[in-house]
């Protein structure tokens, strides 16, 4: 073989592998980001689709990632099945998560989402939000949190580190819409009677809240002195834009309204899903999946949403 056969032979090889270089880059490029959650997150189940994307990069027109709370003894899976592919297919940047895991005292083996003490879920909450700003780049997120999550949200904003009420341009979260929010208590649909009722019978405390409630049932009850301190001076905070969506067929926060803000605390909208649609007959759970309701969030989020082809009232 001559030199210059040589050296053609020599060319072809060197494109060859830059070939297979750029080939096996793209390919690992392509992969999902890994989670760069800590291990205390590693049991959480899977996430809704649409969701946890951590090579998500925020729009300029949506440039805040949407973090998703779902409430009492439920999941993000099966809470946000239906709005997290929906805000995904809309570009925004989708984030949830599992919180508040206890195990069953009767099973070990039995794991409950949503059901522990509301303080340490929003400390959970705290730490999913810094991943979400650190991995995405964006300096703010927007929150939609389902029943207890509009609770935990409110927990995270106001102790801890959610807003800064001394800066408020600090602040890591811009809009916070709640759905059938525990905001001021609920009887839950008369289980705070069977609750007392316990009590009265000298059942100790602990077991009776295990039993009916979980710590964050207890915490959620009408009167309880979480909410009390949850709600002590302003029930909302600067430069956060609160919208609280309610149902009048909710059979969880009952009475419904007891989900609402007081409004001269901040930027708040309460809002009636019948209002918007006079024929719902949307349930606390149907809140995480109505049309109307969807309807209502993407608005929130997003001021210049038209709701082109709205889905008709059902």
């Amino acid at each position: 073989m001559n030199k210059v056969n040589r050296i053609l032979l020599l060319g072809v090889v060197a494109s060859l592998l830059l070939s297979f270089s750029t080939l096996f880059a793209s390919t690992a490029d392509a992969q999902p980001a890994a989670s760069p959650l800590p291990p205390s997150f590693d049991r959480m189940g899977p996430p809704p689709p649409g969701a946890n994307d951590w090579s998500c990069i925020p729009s300029a027109a949506h440039p805040r990632p949407v973090v998703l709370v779902h409430g009492t003894d439920m999941d993000m899976s099966s809470t946000w099945s239906t709005l997290s592919p929906e805000l995904a297919g809309q570009g925004y940047c989708v984030f949830a998560l599992d919180y508040g895991m206890q195990s069953a005292f009767w099973d070990p083996s039995y794991v409950a989402w949503g059901v522990g003490d509301i303080a340490d879920s929003a400390d959970e909450l705290s730490e999913f939000v810094d991943a979400v700003i650190a991995t995405t780049g964006a300096p703010q997120v927007d929150m939609v949190g389902h029943s207890q999550g509009g609770v935990v949200a409110r927990q995270y904003l106001k102790f801890d580190g959610g807003a800064d009420a001394a800066n408020p341009d600090l602040n890591k979260v811009d809009n916070l819409i709640t759905l059938g929010a525990t905001n001021h208590g609920t009887s839950f649909n008369g289980l705070q009677q069977l609750f007392l009722a316990a009590k009265s019978l000298g059942l100790p405390k602990i077991i009776s809240e295990q039993l009916l409630f979980g710590t964050a049932g207890s915490q959620q009850l009408i009167g309880s002195p979480f909410l009390s301190k949850l709600n002590a001076n302003s029930e909302a905070l600067p430069n956060v834009k609160y919208t609280v969506i309610a149902t009048k067929f909710d059979e969880i926060v009952t009475p419904p309204e007891r989900t609402f803000l007081n409004t001269a605390s901040g930027s708040v909208d309460n809002l009636w899903v019948q209002d918007e649609c006079p024929t719902s007959k949307a349930t606390h759970l149907g809140l995480t999946s109505d049309p109307t309701v969807a309807s209502m969030v993407y608005s929130a989020l997003d001021p210049e949403y038209v709701a082109a082809g709205a889905p008709a009232c059902s």
